[in-house]
């Protein structure tokens, strides 16, 4: 189970309370500077935006690809550690807007993490230190430290134990 705090709404969906939730000049500065950070070639100019403006926790070395998306609403629930890779086009959510309630829950990224393109990370999601994400993965739980996940929905694919198997003679991922 995911580690989110749950709301409930009445009346209509959650979404249409949508501004008693969070401050619509809030989304309004969060939507401008993550859209000019999706754009922008420099990764360290990427993560002094994330930093400073959105009040990320955004490790040394990181780097965020292109047209990453992050959540527009509550950035700042978000953590990503050293020396991690986010790939291109993938969603990274603190919340979720649903009929009779909406959530929210921290979303942390562990060091070293690669995670591939095209992939969604829901609210409540811890991944652990060295985990690899195969790209388009929905991840919806969390992630092992070291593990390689993949498919939507989700699963282990190796455990550390065995990608350290598997990659004993690899000139690269072997001698770690």
């Amino acid at each position: 189970m995911r580690k989110t705090e749950r709301y409930q709404v009445e009346g209509a969906n959650s979404l249409w309370h949508v501004y008693k939730t969070v401050p619509f000049w809030k989304v309004v500065k969060n939507f401008v500077v993550i859209q000019a950070a999706r754009y922008t070639p420099f990764l360290s100019v990427k993560n002094w935006l994330y930093r400073t403006f959105l009040r990320m926790k955004v490790g040394d070395q990181t780097s965020f690809a292109l047209m990453v998306m992050l959540d527009v609403m509550f950035p700042e629930k978000i953590s990503v550690g050293r020396n991690t890779v986010i790939g291109y086009n993938t969603t990274i959510l603190a919340h979720e807007y649903l009929i009779r309630e909406y959530r929210l829950g921290d979303v942390v990224i562990g060091d070293e993490v690669m995670i591939g393109a095209n992939s969604t990370i829901l609210p409540g999601v811890t991944i652990g230190n060295g985990a690899f994400v195969s790209a388009g993965t929905l991840v919806h739980k969390d992630v092992p430290p070291g593990a390689f996940v993949g498919g939507n929905p989700m699963r282990v694919i190796y455990t550390k134990e065995e990608l350290a198997q598997r990659w004993a003679d690899d000139p690269i991922y072997g001698n770690k």
